[in-house]
């Protein structure tokens, strides 16, 4: 049996609520995360009934797992040949759910949802995430602070997580006030005109696109977000810093570095990292520099770069992917999120930001008082499969095909696409889907918006998350025709890609 009960939460509760940030954050000093990961691997071979038939199948005898060179030849786990392949229970720790108390859940490709059950106890790693965003990036320790939560509600993984942590923040003495309207414009505004004056500051929490919506809605129904003294939380979504300097300048940021972060988060793991001031200071120095980003992380695109506590939440690199292990009720070892992207040490990628002439916090535009965490990076470009994030989920091509497979469209179409975001000059994402026209067909002015609502049709049939995060106004994808065989998206002899970014 798991010994994570009622007991151990509540221990765990209260070791949470009496330690400082600052110890919470440096025990992965003291204490070795790869033996950690070990300790982890041979509990969920002797407690984990999927894990262990999972080793069975691939003949590994956990005896001889007995260092760190053994760890990495361990196989990787995913949702095909681990998550999908065993029941629930048989995931957890005792074979069963009784060490959950609540659950999260997310979107498949299909539109059949996952369920991540978690206890309280594990959901305090995540808690500590969001306190080292309140407290080294917005000061919440020290002013009153009105959060909103902007996230969808229910059991999408966004939401309560968020607000739970929130109230963990609250309970361990932050002056903070947390308030749920969801994704819901009309609740948001009402709880920012009522709350929001009667706090030092007001944090909006919530996909990129959406938190932007809400902003520039705002401002055109009169609310003056500057004297709000707003702070953002982003999840979900890569952006660029321009991007962020506009945000920024709507809300009258006057120290972008430390006005917003964005949270790297799964709904299996968590949220594995999180920006803080450093890493937002480095990223946006290379947003100016593009041959130093395509030196530093093999291309001249920006990922999300955000440090993270290998104690909680440990990754591994797998062919130019990542790969995490943490402890959860579904613990994950050695976990294949899909994710593109890499690992670098603090001290690795201080060298390369030395070697290029900074050489201290100054020349990223920080206070020389400014200290930074001595914490690893991790950098992710988004899912290495071909999903589009859109408003925080995950849009597959397999719900577009659907749409383009209804009868009366078949007439028109060859079922190939390509799906992509862009956004247009004031910033804001829209879905975009360029079609292939058959052999013949000629495009008239009827067509795009029969296929635009076809598809729209079936992404609320399929894909859950869609039809939760997504703004109803958002949801229409805007279509445009290409004759057969069209050189820019469908160019003969070439395999066929569905996504672009």
């Amino acid at each position: 049996m798991s010994d994570l009960p009622t007991t151990s939460s509540a221990a765990a509760f209260q070791h949470f609520l009496a330690t400082p940030l600052d110890t919470l954050l440096t025990k992965h000093q003291a204490l070795n995360p790869q033996q950690k990961m070990l300790a982890l691997f041979q509990r969920c071979a002797a407690e984990v009934p999927a894990y262990r038939q999972f080793l069975q199948a691939q003949q590994i005898d956990p005896a001889q797992i007995n260092n760190y060179a053994d760890f990495q030849k361990l196989p990787l786990i995913s949702k095909a040949n681990y998550m999908q392949a065993y029941p629930l229970p048989a995931r957890c720790f005792g074979g069963n759910l009784s060490g959950a108390d609540r659950v999260a859940v997310s979107s498949g490709s299909t539109g059949m949802p996952t369920f991540w059950p978690r206890s309280a106890a594990y959901e305090l790693d995540v808690a500590v995430r969001f306190e080292q965003v309140f407290k080294d990036s917005f000061q919440a320790d020290k002013r009153s602070t009105l959060a909103v939560v902007c996230f969808a509600l229910g059991n999408w993984v966004g939401g309560l997580f968020t607000t739970s942590c929130c109230w963990h923040l609250a309970q361990k003495g932050y002056p903070l006030l947390v308030a749920t309207p969801g994704n819901n414009k009309a609740e948001i505004f009402r709880v920012v005109r009522e709350l929001a004056p009667h706090f030092e500051q007001t944090v909006l929490l919530g996909y990129p696109p959406f938190v932007k919506d809400v902003i520039d809605a705002g401002a055109a129904e009169g609310i003056d977000w500057a004297q709000f003294k707003p702070k953002l939380v982003f999840a979900g979504e890569v952006f660029s810093e321009e991007w962020r300097s506009l945000l920024s300048e709507r809300i009258g940021s006057q120290s972008v570095c430390f006005d917003s972060a964005s949270l790297y988060g799964t709904a299996d793991g968590g949220v594995l990292g999180n920006e803080t001031p450093l890493s937002i200071a480095i990223r946006r120095w290379l947003a100016q520099r593009p041959e130093a980003a395509r030196a530093l992380f093999g291309e001249s695109r920006l990922p999300t770069l955000v440090q993270y506590d290998p104690h909680s939440r440990f990754f591994e690199e797998h062919e130019g992917t990542l790969v995490v292990s943490g402890e959860n009720s579904v613990p994950l070892l050695r976990y294949h999120i899909a994710d593109k992207g890499g690992l670098l040490s603090y001290a690795q990628i201080w060298d390369f930001l030395r070697q290029h002439g900074v050489q201290s916090v100054e020349d990223l535009g920080l206070a020389s008082s400014f200290q930074a965490r001595d914490l690893p990076f991790v950098y992710v470009f988004g899912r290495a499969d071909f999903t589009v994030s859109y408003y925080g989920a995950n849009i597959y091509p397999e719900n577009v095909t659907v749409g383009l497979e209804q009868p009366e469209i078949m007439a028109w179409v060859t079922g190939k696409f390509v799906l992509q975001t862009q956004e247009n000059a004031e910033g804001d994402k829209y879905l975009q889907i360029a079609v292939e026209l058959l052999p013949g067909v000629v495009a008239e002015p009827a067509m795009a918006p029969r296929i635009a609502a076809s598809i729209r049709t079936q992404l609320l049939r399929l894909n859950s998350e869609f039809a939760h995060y997504t703004p109803v106004e958002k949801q229409l994808p805007q279509i445009s025709l290409h004759g057969f065989a069209d050189a820019d998206y469908f160019p003969v002899g070439v395999k066929h890609r569905y996504t672009r970014r």
